[in-house]
């Protein structure tokens, strides 16, 4: 489960009251159908993963790892043998012997995580974890992760700011904007159907056009825009009259004429490898943007027109407020 959002609005305020570090103001924090609000952070059965490690120098990655443990004091046989196994789900059995100081980053972040689940949390909490990585480190991390929970079956609360995190992680994600929880669901669900403009800008590209429901029928809405009449399928809280705004992603476009074919111009183009993305003005002088894979680049050339279009499925429609 993830928890998104731009820095300053609450993710890890809302980590620190779940772990009890931090007493809320109102409402109960309940772990499975136990209220853990008054109860100390030691008695709550969480584990944390922080940002910068934690990891003790003078200790190897297995002491590092059997600590938690050993204060428990555990079985001597018990502590050799869930170790052992936590090295080897985690692949730190190579380095067992090694000191913090002489690993990688994402070697340090798989002793963090090692040393979190081996007291097998009843939840397992991840303040953005990853961000003191490469770009190249995180991806693989993301994959580490992601097998280390299904390999554990430990539900794991993930704060972050990287929408990339979040979608290719999460099962499911919360957007939160300014305290306040904008939208819950999967990943697809968030991407494809944003409940506001906020989660749309949040979670990626967007293109957001002014306009007016001009008409309602067969489960379409007809939208005055100042790029022509747009039809989007119509939610239940749509109605004729409204002032609404109709947002559509920049890679769900088809270079064809349409039912909602629009025109622009292209003022400038950024390579992304796989893909293009192509800044572009439409006659009415709106800033939009187009994206599409290399192989269709070829229909991209600055100062260019261009005539694309959006099917009715990927018109978004926000009430304005």
């Amino acid at each position: 489960f993830f928890i998104l959002g731009p820095s300053g609005c609450g993710k890890t305020t809302l980590l620190r009251i779940i772990t009890g570090f931090l007493t809320p103001d109102s409402g109960q924090v309940y772990l499975g159908e136990r209220d853990i609000t008054g109860l100390a952070p030691a008695n709550r059965n969480i584990g944390m993963v922080f940002q910068n490690y934690a990891l003790w120098p003078h200790m190897t990655v297995w002491q590092n790892v059997a600590y938690g443990l050993e204060v428990k004091k555990v079985a001597e046989d018990m502590i050799k043998s869930k170790t052992d196994r936590v090295l080897e789900i985690t692949k730190l059995a190579p380095f067992r012997d090694k000191f913090p100081p002489h690993l990688s980053g994402g070697q340090q972040q798989r002793v963090a995580l090692a040393r979190a689940i081996i007291a097998e949390p009843g939840v397992l909490l991840l303040d953005e974890p990853l961000s003191n990585l490469d770009a190249k480190l995180r991806e693989e991390m993301r994959s580490e992760i992601k097998r280390i929970q299904k390999d554990t079956g430990i539900t794991m609360i993930y704060v972050t700011h990287d929408q990339k995190e979040a979608m290719s992680l999460g099962d499911r994600i919360t957007v939160m904007n300014e305290g306040r929880i904008m939208q819950t669901g999967a990943p697809v669900e968030l991407y494809s159907r944003p409940s506001n403009r906020f989660v749309a800008s949040f979670l990626g590209d967007v293109n957001i056009l002014p306009g007016k429901v001009a008409a309602l029928s067969g489960g379409l809405a007809e939208i005055e825009t100042s790029e022509g009449r747009l039809k989007a399928a119509a939610g239940g809280s749509i109605s004729c009259g409204q002032d609404v705004e109709v947002a559509f992603r920049p890679e769900n476009v088809l270079f064809r004429r349409g039912a909602n074919s629009m025109k622009c111009k292209i003022t400038g183009i950024e390579y992304y490898g796989e893909t293009f993305r192509a800044d572009c003005l439409t006659p009415s002088g709106k800033a939009i943007q187009l994206k599409v894979f290399a192989g269709e680049s070829r229909r991209l050339a600055a100062g260019s027109e261009v005539e694309f279009d959006v099917e009715p499925q990927h018109l978004i429609l926000f009430g304005e407020k």
